[in-house]
């Protein structure tokens, strides 16, 4: 039996990001459940585990992992770090043609590299198997609740990137103490899912949308809202969900109805630009416009959120959007303006926890796809280049590289 490395890569990107795709224990288990599987980790400073943590768990510790076969990373590779010929896994962010990763896809093809771009392995339904949503949640949750208290003064949390791990930033939750606001949560996925973790575990009431909108509540609450909530056909008819995802363009928000009543908004909800907003400049600068927290944590520039400028980061995560000119000011500079958290890499702050979450994720639904037979393509799917060109799935992406 042949043996197969897998080499895991030092972070290079900048600014640093702490995570890794396995953690030591997941290390162990692999090579411990897989006699044909060498683990070589590329020596790093950043890594939330150290290097002595992946020596003890049975990596081999080198300099150069470029002799391993497949090289598994967390965000864009360097273009002097990419191996030639070997298969790569990273999140590459290159599928919706962003041009600040052109030369990286040009650079991979020329070295001939198998791209596998995390975000695009999923089953046979389309469904993600592997992602940090989970946690973008939970830390957008967590800074929405932050800004809220910052912004009025009412109480102080220690950054999510100040405590040690998810346990450790637990214990902030009993310093919360929020007036009757109401707080809407948009999206049904993962990283919702992990925003109601938080809002559950800070002892936050769940309410219907209808009570949301209807009813009064001494204490504070908050309602999830799916897009059914708040999108609405422009002619008559109910919602069809699979005609709202094939056909947005003959939707129209009703998100109106629930800023008017929200004090705080947490973005979770994916955006498709052909869908529509969620309210525009005007609507921001209406009297009867309530909210003035929003944690976006699908940060999507000038999107479905109109205030979401510009995203901000884990050293500097707000600033106030003035809707009257339409400008980002300083955070807490006027009452009248919207503050904003757009940070843009939200799992960073908690890179222990998400990193574990990930690891688990690709030994259950990657690895063995990856080192056995490929039974529902899933790694064929997620495949962006091989043998030096794109892959059928991803031809749409030839233009670009082309630099057209």
């Amino acid at each position: 039996m042949n043996t197969i490395r897998i080499g895991i890569i030092k972070e290079g990107k900048v600014p640093v990001d702490h995570r890794v795709p396995l953690i030591p224990a997941q290390v162990e288990e692999i090579l411990k459940s897989n006699s044909n599987i060498q683990i070589k980790c590329q020596r790093s400073e950043i890594r939330c585990f150290s290097d002595a943590e992946y020596e003890a768990a049975g990596a081999l510790m080198v300099d150069d992992v470029s002799d391993c076969e497949i090289i598994l990373g967390v965000k864009e590779v360097p273009l002097n770090m990419l191996s030639d010929g070997k298969t790569h896994f990273f999140f590459s962010h290159t599928i919706k043609k962003q041009e600040y990763n052109r030369e990286l896809l040009q650079e991979i093809l020329k070295k001939n590299i198998r791209l596998i771009d995390w975000e695009c392995l999923t089953n046979k339904d389309g469904q993600r198997l592997i992602a940090f949503g989970r946690y973008a949640g939970i830390v957008g949750a967590y800074n929405g609740i932050l800004t809220f208290g910052k912004r009025y003064n009412l109480f102080h949390l220690r950054p999510a990137h100040e405590c040690f791990d998810m346990d450790d930033m637990k214990t902030e939750y009993e310093k919360v103490a929020l007036p009757p606001v109401k707080i809407a949560l948009t999206g049904g996925g993962r990283v919702s899912k992990g925003a109601m973790e938080v809002l559950n575990g800070m002892g936050i009431r769940k309410v219907s949308p209808a009570e949301f909108l209807n009813e009064y509540f001494n204490g504070p609450v908050y309602t999830q809202l799916n897009t059914r909530d708040y999108n609405r056909r422009i002619e008559s008819g109910d919602f069809d969900r699979d005609e709202f995802y094939q056909s947005p363009e003959k939707y129209e928000s009703a998100f109106l109805q629930y800023a008017r009543k929200s004090d705080i908004l947490i973005a979770g909800a994916f955006w498709d630009p052909q869908a529509p907003v969620l309210f525009t400049k005007d609507d921001m600068v209406q009297n009867d416009f309530k909210i003035r927290v929003i944690a976006d944590v699908t940060c999507d520039i000038e999107g479905s959120i109109p205030s979401t400028k510009k995203p901000s980061t884990i050293d500097d995560p707000v600033y106030d959007y003035n809707p009257s000119n339409d400008r980002v000011e300083p955070p807490f500079k006027d009452e009248a303006n919207v503050t904003v958290m757009a940070v843009d890499n939200l799992p960073c702050e908690l890179p222990r926890n998400a990193s574990e979450d990930f690891g688990k994720e690709f030994l259950k639904h990657i690895l063995p796809n990856l080192i056995g037979e490929d039974t529902d393509a899933i790694i064929e799917r997620a495949s962006i280049t091989n043998e030096g060109g794109l892959t059928t799935r991803f031809k749409y992406l030839q233009d670009f590289v082309n630099g057209n």
